[in-house]
């Protein structure tokens, strides 16, 4: 049976879950305020599979462009979004993947550079989003970052002729 002076220093704000904080600093950084919000939406799903993974093996995170478009990212928002979020200093791609067909095709895997790990104490976060000091150079690394598509994948789309229609209509 507890006391009253006992129950008086029970906590009662618990969190009952899974969580994932983030430091102010890195809220308050100017890296952190030019993500767009596709950017935001691709660090937050790269945490959501750091917690599916419970903590463990941050730098080997897969998320699939479907995992990205479950959360909310338009399709043509994903590679670009992904990139920005890469330049600012929150994530890095450490493996990359590639599309086609199911026996081919591989995710990327990601790495959260402000993320504690059970590794951390051997590879601590790398936060490199410090880097970024004023708003104005965010701003254009974002923007850039958004704008710099890789041309091998670009340039590798073939764009098929159309079929000609050769019914003359009499049948």
């Amino acid at each position: 049976m507890m006391d009253r002076a006992h129950r008086a220093f029970r906590r009662r704000n618990r969190i009952n879950g899974q969580w994932s904080p983030r430091l102010i600093e890195m809220l308050e950084s100017p890296a952190y305020r030019a993500l767009s919000l596709s950017a935001h939406r691709v660090i937050s799903r790269v945490e959501i599979e750091l917690a599916h993974h419970g903590g463990n093996d941050n730098g080997r995170l897969p998320v699939t462009f479907e995992d990205f478009r479950a959360y909310g990212i338009h399709h043509n928002a994903v590679a670009p979004a992904i990139r920005e979020a890469e330049a600012l200093g929150f994530i890095r791609v450490t493996e990359r993947g590639r599309g086609g067909n199911s026996a081919y095709r591989q995710p990327n895997k990601f790495f959260l550079t402000f993320a504690h790990s059970r590794e951390s104490r051997q590879s601590p976060p790398t936060h490199d989003w410090r880097k970024i000091k004023t708003l104005e150079e965010a701003i254009e690394i974002a923007q850039a970052a958004r704008d710099n598509k890789n041309p091998r994948a670009f340039n590798s789309r073939k764009i098929e002729p159309k079929k000609q229609n050769t019914d003359t209509g009499n049948r």
